[in-house]
């Protein structure tokens, strides 16, 4: 397992910034997974809002993410 310090090198942000980015995605996936709940009692409610979310979100954590080599500031 890796240590905290290596991961926040691996994915080139600070801890602060990692905590907001991965608390952001947690709240957008509870978010998705109330939806998904509604959507399983009254389909007819939030039909794509589960998908679009894991959608989104992968694209900006594995498709849109620059290359550490890349994300140099």
């Amino acid at each position: 397992m890796q240590s905290t310090k290596e991961h926040l090198q691996a994915v080139n942000e600070s801890y602060f910034q990692h905590m907001t980015h991965a608390g952001g995605f947690g709240f957008k996936l509870i978010g998705a997974g109330f939806a998904c709940l509604l959507h399983g009692l009254c389909p007819s409610l939030c039909c794509t809002t589960g998908s679009r979310a894991v959608t989104e979100l992968h694209d900006s954590m594995v498709v849109n993410r620059v290359p550490k080599d890349l994300n140099r500031s």
